[in-house]
């Protein structure tokens, strides 16, 4: 079993409405901050090596650090082998800062967009732009409703209601 499937295992059996599921994803997410605490305030670091000595640089157990690299993989510049990924596999940690601090929002982690290691990293504004960016990524927006007696959009040149709309 690969170790992203044995994360996947260990950390999915946590129940977020019980009391034992809400403590363990508290306290994973206060291992994943303090992961990120470290490779955003050493922003032009290259972080890579094997799993297992990034989990130890990084001071972090090697399941926990595996939860991370699946976090953090559709923000790096490089996707990490995680399917396949065992200790040995070697990962890097190169990641595109606003991809990142963008896919933040998108998770809801405001514990982890609103770190002050942010503000040497991406200014205010942009901070502001991307949050908007995301935000409205979610955003539905319905066209323009086709009147029973508008042409068909199907490119028929017939009236809706005589052509796609007549059991509408």
């Amino acid at each position: 079993m690969s170790l992203l499937q044995e994360w996947r295992d260990f950390a999915y059996a946590y129940d977020m409405q019980e009391k034992e599921g809400q403590l363990f994803w508290a306290n994973y997410f206060v291992i994943e901050k303090e992961i990120y605490i470290k490779i955003l305030a050493d922003a032009d670091k290259v972080w890579e090596g094997s799993v297992a000595s990034l989990a130890k640089e990084l001071d972090t157990e090697l399941k926990y650090f595996v939860g991370f690299l699946d976090g953090i993989n559709d923000s790096l510049i490089t996707p990490n082998p995680l399917e396949e990924m065992d200790e040995n596999t070697s990962v890097c940690l190169s990641y595109d800062k606003e991809k990142l601090y963008y896919n933040m929002v998108g998770a809801k982690a405001d514990w982890l967009y609103e770190m002050p290691e942010w503000d040497t990293l991406l200014s205010e504004e942009r901070r502001k732009e991307l949050y908007m960016d995301q935000k409205k990524s979610n955003t539905i927006v319905k066209g323009k409703k086709v009147g029973r007696n508008d042409l068909c959009p199907c490119g028929s040149g017939k009236k809706y209601k005589k052509c796609c709309g007549i059991n509408a």
